[in-house]
């Protein structure tokens, strides 16, 4: 029933889609979604599709994170398949990462934007993304002259602003992706639809589409704290310190460069700061982190 309701919206192109006669390889890394995501093809009306890791078993095989790393399988039977996209899900099947037809990582912040681009393509309208998220998603939207706005990190906090400001799309970097035209969750399946529509009205591949958008770098990191650390001090250094730069506090601390920004939130089951950036240069990006560092370890 799901998915003809996704088959239903107006902004999936089954007919479009078909005639792309796609190959596309699975990883369902043994749950639901090695069900859903080939029977979703399958209405689609995707001529190929080749299954890894799809016995619903409850025993992933692999770290069922769809990050680059974990994906070394799909990206080598997408080549050996010749097939146009490798696709792969959590177990939940709301987080979706993409393979290109060469063989590299699509990029999980990468999976909202893209969608997020072929459904500014068809209307204008709000954009949300968290905190944590790729700061190209505003630059996309600033681009469509559509406003873009932040939230907490979490789905409910995205969703919160969503309905808020009455979004058109919107989501979380790490390949959760949520149309309101569907319903007001994190939704791998309608991505995958939009993503296939998005490449078939286009007439491009993975890769060509991946190298419209920029390759900044993201890096994931953790501040271990000793238990006596007060988290709103050190928080509160780090806003005296970068004060000519944007400060966002609704959810932790992010810290707005002019191409760099740093986001960092407290653990709320362990004794760390966790500590995400982003940047158009890497070694910048590295050495502001390693001042930030430093200065919460002052």
């Amino acid at each position: 029933k799901h998915i003809d309701f996704i088959k239903k919206l107006d902004l999936v192109d089954i007919k479009k889609i078909k005639s792309s006669n796609f190959k596309v390889v699975v990883d369902g890394i043994n749950s639901t979604g090695g069900v859903a995501v080939p029977l979703l093809l399958h209405e689609l009306g995707v001529s190929d599709v080749f299954k890894i890791n799809c016995e619903p078993d409850g025993d992933f095989a692999h770290n069922p994170e769809p990050l680059s790393k974990n994906l070394k399988e799909l990206s080598k039977a997408v080549i050996d398949y010749g097939a146009d996209l490798g696709i792969a899900v959590d177990p939940d099947v709301d987080r979706l990462a993409i393979v290109s037809e060469d063989g590299s990582f699509f990029g999980e912040e990468f999976s909202l934007i893209s969608c997020a681009d072929y459904v500014l393509s068809k209307k204008s309208g709000s954009v949300v993304s968290n905190l944590s998220s790729s700061k190209y998603l505003k630059e996309l939207a600033n681009s469509r002259k559509c406003n873009y706005h932040y939230s907490a990190v979490g789905e409910v906090n995205v969703v919160e602003k969503m309905k808020e400001v009455n979004a058109v799309i919107g989501g979380e970097g790490n390949g959760g992706v949520i149309l309101p035209d569907l319903h007001y969750g994190r939704d791998a399946l309608v991505g995958i639809a939009l993503l296939l529509t998005f490449l078939s009205q286009e007439g491009v591949k993975a890769s060509a589409l991946r190298k419209r958008y920029p390759f900044y770098f993201m890096i994931k990191d953790k501040v271990n704290l000793s238990n006596d650390v007060n988290i709103d001090d050190v928080f509160c250094k780090l806003k005296k310190t970068y004060n000519n730069c944007t400060i966002i506090d609704i959810d932790g601390l992010k810290i707005e460069f002019d191409n760099e920004w740093l986001h960092l939130r407290k653990s709320n089951t362990e004794p760390i700061i966790r500590l995400y950036g982003e940047g158009e240069d890497e070694l910048k990006l590295k050495k502001l982190i390693q001042k930030t560092k430093s200065i919460i370890y002052e």
